[in-house]
């Protein structure tokens, strides 16, 4: 990529695409072609190939998708299938039909069988059953990665697909029930001490003001109720290094093997949930409820090939922390910015 050429970044306001548009901007990269979901709805086939009709992006990355937790996933399984599907498909094909020079795609880590060794090495893939609470939305991200192979094997192009882990940081989604797990228990935990302050959330609060039932806070946020036992070990990567390894690949790498993007570093969910209460402040109790589901036991990545190239991760889980606390309470303070 040269410093002007043209670039679209498909999802920029969010987690994903606002860390690789930040990212790309530091770098000295300055021709971007950004759309918001109201100006460009990437569900539509016709919109989008009139967009790489009219701007013909030289390089896309494909940030945009419908995410959330277990309990999203959950409730809404045709919709993370059916919508995530139709945005890989109508950006794939226009990034072909319209000579984009490459696209790097996002996959999850939640593409890799639900009992696959670990750390999970990119080879994994197709090798099992899924974990039946993220399968639609798994399933569609397989197909986000089969279109690219197919199409770099049939057509020639320079498709590329990453896998990332577990991410948190700033411009996350903080909605009480379809968050994942880390935004999820930073916004619980700030709202629990918010109450034992006797400083409710305003309504301008990110997933809303306000405390819900669903939220299991106790009266005055004396207690805060946790999903599961606590005991799965999870990976968790800021976001800011996540983007960084993004445009490292698409500067480096040729290859159509997918690629992993995490930290090889893993946790237990209780021993997450007690970092951020400690970030927080919070000095609640903690019940939990091990009538919701855990999900995976484990799920950590094996980052070797990442690393082989010359990349690693340089964020802490407690900087990062820190740095993505700051970002919710300045939504907090400006929720329009």
């Amino acid at each position: 990529m040269k410093p002007d050429s043209r670039i679209h970044v498909a999802g920029h306001r969010g987690l994903v695409g606002s860390a690789i548009l930040r990212n790309l901007r530091a770098r000295g990269y300055s021709n971007f072609l950004l759309r918001t979901h109201a100006e460009l709805d990437l569900e539509r086939q016709a919109d989008v190939e009139a967009f790489f009709d009219r701007e013909r992006p030289e390089y896309v990355f494909l940030a945009a998708a419908k995410v959330g937790g277990i309990h999203a996933n959950s409730a809404y399984p045709a919709d993370f299938i059916y919508d995530n599907l139709l945005i890989e498909c109508n950006v794939i094909n226009a990034a072909y039909r319209y000579g984009v020079s490459k696209l790097l795609f996002l996959g999850s880590s939640c593409i890799y069988p639900k009992h696959a060794p670990q750390p999970m090495r990119e080879e994994y893939l197709l090798t099992g059953e899924l974990e039946p609470t993220n399968e639609p939305y798994a399933v569609a991200k397989i197909a986000g990665i089969k279109l690219c192979q197919s199409y770099n094997r049939q057509y020639g192009t320079r498709f590329l697909s990453v896998m990332p882990t577990n991410l948190y940081g700033p411009n996350d989604n903080y909605h009480p029930l379809n968050s994942h797990v880390l935004p999820a228990l930073l916004r619980r935990f700030h709202a629990a001490k918010s109450l034992m302050d006797g400083v409710p959330l305003p309504p301008s609060a990110p997933g809303g003001g306000g405390i819900s039932p669903g939220e299991g806070i106790g009266p005055g946020g004396t207690w805060l109720q946790a999903w599961g036992t606590g005991s799965p070990r999870r990976e968790f990567m800021y976001s800011d290094d996540m983007a960084d390894a993004c445009v490292f690949l698409m500067e480096r790498y040729e290859g159509s093997e997918i690629v992993n993007i995490g930290t090889g570093e893993e946790i237990t969910i209780r021993d997450l949930t007690d970092r951020v209460a400690r970030a927080v402040g919070y000095t609640g109790e903690v019940r939990w409820d091990p009538t919701r589901p855990d999900g995976m036991e484990r799920k950590l990545l094996d980052v070797s090939r990442l690393r082989t190239m010359g990349w690693r991760h340089r964020t802490t889980l407690e900087e990062g922390l820190r740095l993505t606390l700051e970002d919710y309470t300045r939504h907090l303070l400006n929720p329009a910015r």
